[in-house]
């Protein structure tokens, strides 16, 4: 949702800004505006300016500890020059599957740093290795591995740097420019403190010179806001004092980075930084509520991810960051094979993973050892979605339903945000809107479809909210810096806020999403049933009157913590207890479905996520295709943004041509804003109607292919939406690309059109390879060296290619929601490749409880091969088969079973046993068969063959030949074969 318009009491906030007008960059901090980020700024100003000068004060001292306890780790103690009273401790480890594990922490200080961020995302500690082994010498440590030792991590010693090679190549290296600095505890000097900076605005009014400072060269000659800040009405107090913690890593030999989301940018990152920077203030990770957000920022959003890929010719490396407090990022493109970035962040400890890849496949499934994979979702999640704020009442919701059934447009779930709830109390509905929920959801689940409601972390405080009440009485809500119940605003007036950090809550909160009756049928205040599933916004958590709109830095967690340590933390446990919370609520349990504003890293294992409050703009609509392929580098898969635009009324043209973006992510969802006019795609006037009708179908035709895609990035970590550079590493040309993608590996390759008046549009072919069009056929031939083509794209018409060998499994019937397409039949899309042969993956199974795990599934391979023997007449020349995927691969995992359990005559298969293939589509055959017949059987087929249009002189390109086998009546979940000859 938004923090837009100020209804009812929340107009008696005076928070400074207007908060109806669209962003303003007012609203939030830049760096030149945040103390910690100056100061790490002027440091790597400094650096600069001494040039070989410079020389980092942080080196290791003896004694020194490796391989301990017959694991691959490196221990150290550290000095800095700067304070040879303060000692740091160094660890370096290696883990099973090559990460390396860095991490720096003050030892025996005056306070603790905050170090549990690590553990809040980590799926596991991670296992280190027993083979790997440290070698100690006089100025490094040095640890060599892979399969055939190309890896090696060095620790230097004076100054301290780490550096993992790759075949004797730099591939990344920390504080290789000298720009460490943790900044330690101390003790509050009340003269000094008096002659720290102000800040208002930009300017910065120095109130009275500082005395000078031995350790100006480094630090800076003024305490620039160690203990307390102000920034417009706001003043950040800060008893620990200065904590920030900065960081230069470089990627020698990599020229192109990828994500740290969540950013409204391109894809492959630009400069902030060096030579003509394309932005001129860092990327900024501190989860905000940001309102109607520009399509072009290095500003936060309204998730952080430190996650980083690093990209070339030779290798993909990636680094995952676990700090939580606010962080910037500067990066500098200093060569075109080169990429410095510096991470400065506000607290916490070093904790970082390097992550050698050599490929993208590779350090995806790294960081998927890291912070897990986003789990199966239900089938239902991946169709479409219908959302406003707000549906205004049952009958609203019954009324859509019906629109959306008598113009026999698909749609599996409907939603409702904050008006749906009894004064902005989450899970008491308002009787005077909503006086039959439970009606209400179960007519909507009568046509097999599912609801979603709101749930915000605010809760009104109100001696009548029986929520707030439960929560202020067992002390499970954030506390203000004086240690007392913090109290801010939000949808709900007067709000608190409930403190996840404390293990308490988490139990309590699995109790308010339980469904019950009370004695004689009555239901209780829940008032819900289990088709119903959970939205979690403004989990920043956004704070109306809060500075940034979001919660005082100096608030207190469970532990003491103070808020700035774990801002970024904040909406991935809201999710995290959600998702559990709906999970718990079934028995047998039922996959949840929760989907999230705000997140971190490991966010994926419980939520999927959306862009926020988006604009009916085109660039909105295009910055919305390279968010999604950002979020997804960093784990969060499961994605999209508003269709149509949350603010705004897009023109017809901009709706249709923003669902047929929506379609091609993971996450469709139709949202608006409660000003906005209604624009259900049922209003449309036609051609328009007609076309988004079509668009819709044609995602529920391609749920399979999703549903598989899903199933493979809930195994590998890999994403479902693959940029260029994932699928062709080496092909330098397409780094910069972000306006096309892959879904997959199922073949599919799409191309937005996100421009108004468009009829054709360009799309890059990295290999030499034939490429078909989905809805045409027309032939389309790459080359080894790249090559763009042209394609149509009219209103009516969506770039979409099929890769030569690929095969593409679809459900064609039209229904009007998932749930009933489960015995519909299957078409295949055979695109054959320049040798003549294809291969495609289907995974089916219930699509709603966790019966996969025990091997309740049908897992299949499709290929397609030309013989390689010289044919006569009437002799096979092609087989199309159908195999039994799972039992194939025995030593694999499938989700966290192993196929080794797998039974093919499993329950799940003998309930889909009369599901067939209806109609197989074999584009690309060079010849006509003389018969086609099922090999088990020998029963001969019904088939045609239209040879096509080849390509003509002038290079225009053909359209393929086409065999079209009709109705082959071969089951989907069993082993057949069906010959050419």
């Amino acid at each position: 949702m938004r923090s837009g318009v100020l209804l009812g009491v929340l107009s008696l906030l005076i928070l400074g800004n207007d908060l109806v007008t669209g962003y303003k960059d007012s609203d939030f901090k830049k760096c030149s505006q945040s103390g910690f980020c100056r100061r790490g700024r002027d440091l790597a100003s400094r650096a600069k300016q001494a040039g070989k000068n410079w020389k980092s004060p942080y080196s290791i001292v003896a004694p020194v500890t490796v391989n301990e306890n017959g694991g691959a780790i490196f221990k150290a103690a550290v000095k800095s020059s700067l304070y040879p009273e303060i000692n740091f401790s160094l660890d370096v480890r290696v883990h099973e599957d090559g990460v390396v594990r860095v991490r720096l922490d003050e030892v025996n200080g005056l306070k603790k740093r905050y170090d549990e961020t690590a553990s809040w995302t980590l799926i596991s500690e991670p296992k280190i290795s027993k083979q790997i082994k440290w070698e100690e010498g006089k100025i490094s440590a040095h640890a060599t591995y892979g399969e055939k030792g190309e890896f090696r991590v060095v620790v230097q010693y004076d100054p301290l740097k780490v550096t993992l090679f790759k075949e004797g190549k730099e591939q990344v290296v920390l504080n290789g420019q000298g720009l460490l600095h943790m900044e330690h505890f101390r003790t509050k000097d009340v003269e000094a403190a008096s002659k720290e900076t102000s800040v208002e605005g930009d300017a910065q009014a120095v109130v009275q010179a500082s005395p000078p400072n031995p350790r100006a060269w480094f630090e800076g000659d003024m305490e620039d806001a160690w203990w307390e800040e102000t920034w417009l009405s706001w003043t950040d107090t800060k008893p620990k004092g200065p904590e920030s913690l900065s960081l230069d890593i470089t990627f020698t030999n990599h020229g192109t980075v990828y994500g740290i989301p969540q950013h409204a940018t391109r894809l492959a990152l630009p400069s902030t930084t060096g030579d003509d920077p394309t932005f001129t203030d860092p990327y900024r990770l501190y989860n905000n509520d940001v309102f109607e957000y520009l399509s072009s920022h290095t500003a936060s959003l309204y998730g952080s991810i430190p996650v980083m890929h690093a990209q070339s010719l030779d290798s993909t490396v990636g680094l995952y960051n676990a700090i939580a407090s606010e962080t910037w990022v500067d990066i500098s493109h200093a060569s075109e094979d080169s990429t410095e970035t510096h991470w400065i962040s506000e607290s916490g400890i070093l904790d970082l993973f390097l992550m050698p890849g050599p490929t993208p496949e590779q350090v995806f499934k790294q960081y998927a050892g890291l912070t897990g994979v986003t789990p199966l979702p239900t089938q239902w999640s991946l169709a479409y979605h219908q959302c406003r704020w707000n549906y205004v009442s049952s009958d609203d919701i019954r009324t859509v339903q019906k629109r959306f059934d008598e113009e026999d447009m698909p749609v599996d779930v409907f939603w409702l945000d904050i008006e749906y709830s009894e004064e902005h109390k989450y899970f008491i509905w308002d009787k005077k809107t909503f006086p039959d929920p439970v009606d209400m959801i179960n007519d909507v689940a009568a046509n097999g479809r599912k609801m979603v409601v709101i749930v915000d972390p605010h809760l009104k405080r109100t001696q009548d909210y029986p929520v707030y009440k439960q929560a202020s009485e067992h002390g499970l809500l954030v506390r203000n810096k004086d240690n007392q119940e913090y109290e801010g605003w939000c949808w709900s007036g007067s709000s608190a806020w409930i403190d996840f950090f404390n293990p308490s809550s988490w139990v309590w909160w699995k109790i308010l999403f339980k469904p019950y009756k009370l004695p004689g049928g009555q239901w209780s205040w829940t008032e819900s049933t289990t088709a119903v599933h959970i939205w979690n916004d403004m989990n920043e958590p956004a704070v109306f009157n809060g500075p940034e709109i979001t919660m005082p830095k100096d608030n207190i967690h469970y532990g003491g913590w103070e808020h700035r340590d774990v801002h970024n933390l904040n909406g991935l446990l809201y999710a995290n207890q959600t998702f559990k919370a709906v999970a718990a609520r079934t028995d047998p349990p039922q996959r949840p479905f929760v989907l999230t504003r705000s997140f971190f890293a490991g966010a994926q294992r419980f939520a999927a996520m959306w862009s926020g409050d988006n604009a009916a703009t085109w660039e909105h609509m295009a910055v919305g295709v390279k968010i999604v392929l950002s979020n997804g580098i960093a784990g969060m898969t499961f994605a999209g943004a508003d269709v149509g635009g949350f603010f705004g009324n897009p023109e017809p043209e901009m709706l249709v041509r923003w669902y047929q973006v929506g379609i091609f992510a993971p996450f469709l969802r139709a949202h608006a804003h409660i000003d906005t006019k209604r624009r259900e795609p049922y209003l449309l006037d036609q051609p328009y109607k007609g076309i988004v009708k079509d668009t819709l179908r044609l995602r529920y035709s391609m749920l399979p292919i999703w549903y598989t895609a899903f199933r493979e990035a809930s195994v590998t970590g890999v994403p479902v939406l693959r940029p260029h550079y994932v699928m062709f590493p080496k092909d330098k040309k397409g780094y910069d690309i972000d306006d096309q993608y892959y879904i997959s590996d199922s073949g599919l390759l799409v191309k937005p059109v996100t421009e108004k008046g468009a009829t054709q549009a360009s799309v890059y072919l990295a290999e030499d390879q034939v490429y078909y069009g989905y809805f045409t056929n027309r032939v389309h031939h790459g080359a080894a060296s790249g090559k763009t083509i042209t394609v149509a794209a009219e209103l009516h018409q969506i770039p979409l290619l099929i890769r030569g060998g690929s095969i593409v499994p679809t459900r064609e019937r039209p229904r009007r929601a998932s749930s009933l397409m489960k015995l519909d039949p299957f078409t295949l899309r055979v695109a054959l490749n320049k040798k003549g042969n294809a291969r495609g993956e289907l995974y089916l199974d219930d699509g709603e409880s966790y019966h996969y795990q025990q091997g309740g599934f049908v897992w299949r391979e499709f290929t397609a091969e030309l013989s390689s023997q010289k044919q006569k007449t009437g002799q096979p020349f092609m087989k199309i088969s159908s195999r039994d995927l799972a039992s194939a691969k025995l030593s694999e995992a499938v989700q966290d079973i192993s196929v080794s359990k797998y039974d093919p005559k499993n329950t799940y298969a003998k309930s889909i046993e009369n599901v067939r293939v209806e109609k197989i589509v074999v584009l690309g055959l060079s010849k006509k068969p003389t018969s086609v017949k099922v090999e088990e059987t020998g029963a001969e087929l019904d088939w045609t063959y239209d040879v096509g249009v080849a390509a003509d002189e002038k290079g225009k390109e053909g359209i393929a030949s086409l065999l079209v086998i009709k109705d082959p009546k071969v089951p989907v979940a069993k082993d057949w074969s069906i010959v050419l000859a």
